[in-house]
């Protein structure tokens, strides 16, 4: 596990499409079926990851608060499941499933999507307001495996909220921290 902070796209970057299988529904899940949402919430995230255990309620509670006021949110895996085989389709299914996610959660093996994002670490949140714009990329919250603070998703609630109550989501942001993205050999971004 080597710790890796998020890349920070750029504010104001405009949502890169994608087009994946929900392995929840075995439906193709694309950009354009959140157009009507009033924001939407990308999670980049894996099985194994200690740092994603950590934090796994707490995105499945988020869901549950912030998806009846019309956020939309999606869950995409990357890791190379050859060398990763605990981050297979299956074993998001069965972990989707436990959690009560109540989103689609999709894999991409082609990694492009997270190429497209700049994903960099698991897990990495992006979210982009109603004309699909970033406006929050960062951290859920200060909580991390061991060092006792609560997990309260403060940092990710707070642009949430912003975005709800039609506000400006604060420009101060924290990177998120956790484990790198497992890239396929010869696979690895420039960034």
């Amino acid at each position: 596990m080597a710790l890796t902070p998020s890349t920070m796209l750029p504010l104001g970057t405009k949502a890169p499409d994608f087009q994946l299988v929900d392995v929840l529904s075995n439906q193709t899940i694309s950009l354009s079926d959140f157009s009507s949402h009033q924001a939407l919430l990308v999670i980049f995230l894996c099985c194994h990851c200690p740092f994603v255990k950590h934090v796994e309620q707490e995105i499945a509670k988020l869901s549950r608060e912030y998806q009846p006021q019309n956020i939309g949110i999606i869950a995409i895996s990357v890791n190379d499941i050859e060398r990763y085989p605990d981050d297979a389709p299956d074993k998001l299914k069965i972990m989707a499933e436990t959690l009560g996610f109540n989103f689609p959660v999709c894999y991409d093996q082609t990694q492009n999507i997270a190429k497209a994002y700049k994903a960099a670490c698991t897990p990495d949140f992006f979210l982009f307001d109603s004309q699909l714009k970033l406006v929050y990329r960062g951290q859920l919250d200060d909580s991390r495996p061991g060092n006792n603070l609560p997990i309260t998703g403060k940092d990710l609630r707070s642009a949430l909220d912003a975005i709800v109550a039609g506000k400006p989501v604060n420009l101060e942001q924290k990177p998120s921290i956790g484990c790198n993205i497992k890239w396929k050999p010869g696979n690895e971004p420039d960034y």
